[in-house]
């Protein structure tokens, strides 16, 4: 990619709209995956500007989002203790337990930092070998690779006060999940693009022919948004349950395997709980028995901890495209970014944040 502005051109973005009008000749009920993708079509009006024959509906593609409510309350468990220096993404601190976040064990005195790398916070480890430096490894397998490399060198280098509180979740199997649902109305996907970039997409081939229904990887531009669009109304209309790739700048079939490698020697594949969704079998990444060690769960026994979703929050139809954010109840009302009830309010990818920020009139 040389420039930016070749992916957010009007004109093209315009002929890309076109043709999407000209080949549609039924209603179409498309998924895109990625919450960071919902942003991008929220904040440039793509779903406003689409055909009436085409509706996008928002999957569960933000990570903060789906952290499952129990890892929540176990994070601030274990950053309330004074020898635990709690590290995090920023994204992480505002997104709601049962009655506290993040920032307001900061407040009483917890040592909360946010970090931009997993190996941040190991460093946080070298420097202070009298604490316990705690990492909040949350994410798709987009993060799993930094994640796993923390780990690993910890364990190489022998840093004993380091540990990692993971809540690891992976894509296909949420598809599955979808498409597996007596609701699902899915008749097709949008692949995130940097997802892809680390897998690739061949793992979506067993998807696409069992539940006979394309999928396309894409990227986050407007251009890349409709380019996906396209061809993915393309395929429906041709019957073709194919796996098309429109992120080629990025995205190869294989992914990258140096990535995938440090994966599979650190993690091993788990059933993992989705917060407002449930258990997804051998949807999660866990600790490998040999680094069971830094599995912070264990170290500060917080294992057995279970939490209570608040009632008036949907999030979990939200996240499995059963809903629009706007049509839940308490959407502006009683579950507002200041005030929220659930992770898809205040994550920078939720879908309620970007029906907030930039759908209300």
């Amino acid at each position: 990619m040389k420039y930016i502005d070749e992916y957010r051109d009007p004109q093209l973005a315009q002929t890309l709209f076109d043709e999407i009008r000209r080949i549609t000749t039924r209603h179409w009920t498309i998924m895109e995956i990625c919450g960071g993708q919902t942003h991008s079509i929220i904040r440039n009006g793509i779903d406003q500007l689409l055909p009436d024959t085409i509706e996008l509906v928002h999957g569960p593609g933000c990570p903060v989002c789906v952290t499952p409510l129990e890892s929540i309350e176990r994070a601030l468990v274990i950053a309330s203790r004074k020898e635990v220096i709690f590290t995090s993404f920023g994204d992480m601190l505002r997104v709601p337990g049962s009655s506290r976040d993040l920032f307001m064990v900061r407040s009483a005195g917890g040592d909360v930092r946010i970090v931009f790398s997993p190996l941040d916070a190991l460093q946080i480890a070298r420097d202070n070998p009298s604490k316990e430096v705690v990492f909040f490894a949350v994410g798709f397998e987009t993060t799993a690779p930094a994640n796993a490399m923390a780990v690993w060198q910890a364990a190489r280098e022998g840093v004993e006060n380091f540990s990692v509180l993971v809540s690891q979740v992976m894509v296909p199997p949420a598809m599955r999940a979808i498409l597996s649902s007596p609701d699902n109305r899915v008749q097709g996907f949008l692949a995130a693009g940097h997802v892809c970039a680390v897998m690739g997409y061949a793992e979506y081939e067993p998807v696409a022919r069992e539940f006979h229904v394309p999928i396309v990887p894409t990227g986050f531009e407007p251009v890349d948004l409709l380019a996906g669009i396209l061809k993915t109304v393309e395929l429906l209309e041709e019957g073709k349950a194919d796996v098309v790739n429109r992120y080629g700048r990025v995205v190869s079939r294989e992914g990258n395997p140096w990535a995938q490698d440090i994966i599979s020697k650190v993690f091993e594949v788990i059933d993992r709980p989705w917060r407002g969704i449930g258990i997804i079998p051998e949807s999660g990444l866990g600790l490998r028995e040999e680094f069971a060690s830094y599995n912070a769960e264990q170290r500060f026994n917080v294992t057995n901890i279970c939490a209570q979703e608040s009632p008036l929050c949907m999030s979990g139809s939200v996240l499995q495209g059963i809903l629009k954010p706007d049509a839940c109840s308490a959407f502006a009302k009683e579950c507002t970014p200041e005030h929220p009830l659930g992770a898809t309010m205040v994550s920078s990818e939720g879908a309620c944040a970007a029906y907030y920020k930039y759908g209300l009139p």
